[in-house]
């Protein structure tokens, strides 16, 4: 059983998240890596430039940005294998950045390992 968390950067990192793995192209404005306490950064893993600029957070878009990305994802199968070694290890706390807490890349990534 896959046991997938996901936080936002901002908020304060905690024992509880197990392994804190990145899963955004860019690194967060205004966070250091220190502060981050990120174990790993997989941006292979993360929606490419192109996709993320069409989304622009847009809820509006949201199934279509899932649609765009779990394609490329289909295609990424060696960022795919990394991660799912990631989450053999336990509990991984995937962290983002983006603002909206429902829809981002995070939670797109989730729901694809878990029905895929």
């Amino acid at each position: 059983m896959m046991d997938i968390r996901l936080k936002r950067v901002y908020e304060q990192p905690s024992s509880d998240d197990g392994v804190r793995i990145l899963v955004e192209r860019l690194w967060p404005r205004g966070i250091t890596k220190a502060g981050a306490k990120i174990d790993a950064w997989r941006k292979d893993a993360a929606p490419s430039a192109e996709l993320r600029k069409w989304f622009g957070h847009d809820p509006a878009k949201w199934e279509q940005f899932k649609k765009r990305y779990w394609e490329e994802l289909r295609h990424n199968q060696p960022a795919l294998e990394v991660l799912r070694e990631d989450i053999k290890k336990g509990v991984v706390t995937f962290v983002y950045a983006a603002p909206d807490e429902r829809h981002n890349g995070a939670i797109a990534l989730r729901e694809f390992l878990t029905l895929f």
